[in-house]
């Protein structure tokens, strides 16, 4: 089933790179990347292990300059923002780590309070439980509130590593191998949750996977990357319907039916 595309803004790109070029001594990572997110819209970057995928996101969130192109998020230069000015932009980004990135010691709301009581100095603690409230219950957990991490399964922590992002409200949602590492049930509802994600909180996200359920059932579009460069961005049934033998010799070895 193909996702709804009527939440996308066509008309409004919030994340534009072109010609992205990135070394790391003699290997050449990324090699002229050019691509658009638009306003709603999940992007699937899809490829092998190794081929430049997280550093693509390491450069829209100014972790890792370019060696030459443009990076530009929410009208931000990424590679000239100083320090005042990454920070800005980076509470306007959400990030899900493959390993949901929790604090072991502390409860489900205290890992939920933390950015918040850091970020918003002068929320009333009335407001405070709201928002935790209100975002446990959008991932399905809201009775895990005073858990610890080490009680909950590898799925229930990746939706708690989402509900700690998505307190902080941000405009784009970045996914670093979201079902990695979790069986076929639990990565179908991180997969309806990124989903879910998108249509209720308005977010665009970029989703890097090499997993292709999570791409055709997350992705309004894939961009297929191979040794550093898109070799072809669109639909998921697009991006297969290909004499390409690299393509398709990716989809017969990973995809699930």
């Amino acid at each position: 089933m193909q996702k709804e595309k009527g939440h996308i803004d066509y008309n409004t790109p919030v994340i534009i790179i072109k010609d992205l070029y990135k070394s790391f001594g003699d290997n050449d990572v990324l090699k002229g990347i050019d691509l658009t997110v638009y306003k709603g819209e999940n992007v699937v970057v899809l490829g092998r292990s190794g081929t430049g995928k997280s550093v693509l996101i390491k450069m829209i969130s100014g972790l890792l300059k370019p060696d030459s192109g443009t990076v530009n998020v929410l009208g931000y230069d990424v590679p000239s923002l100083n320090e005042k000015k990454l920070r800005e932009l980076r509470m306007k980004l959400g990030f899900s780590f493959q390993n949901s990135a929790l604090y072991d010691s502390m409860t489900v709301r205290e890992n939920l309070e933390f950015p918040l009581v850091k970020n918003s100095h002068h929320l009333a603690k009335k407001d405070l439980n709201n928002s935790i409230e209100r975002v446990l219950d959008a991932v399905g957990l809201l009775q895990s509130i005073n858990q610890m991490p080490s009680e909950l399964s590898g799925g229930q922590r990746k939706r708690i590593g989402i509900a700690r992002t998505l307190i902080m409200q941000p405009q784009i949602m970045l996914y670093d191998e979201p079902t990695a590492g979790l069986d076929p049930i639990t990565s179908t509802e991180i997969n309806n949750l990124i989903v879910a994600v998108q249509e209720k909180f308005h977010t665009s996200s970029i989703i890097i996977t090499h997993d292709l359920t999570c791409a055709k059932a997350t992705g309004d579009r894939v961009a297929m990357m191979l040794d550093g460069q898109f070799v072809k961005v669109g639909s998921f049934d697009s991006i297969f319907d290909t004499k390409d033998e690299r393509i398709n010799s990716f989809y017969e070895y990973n995809f699930i039916q």
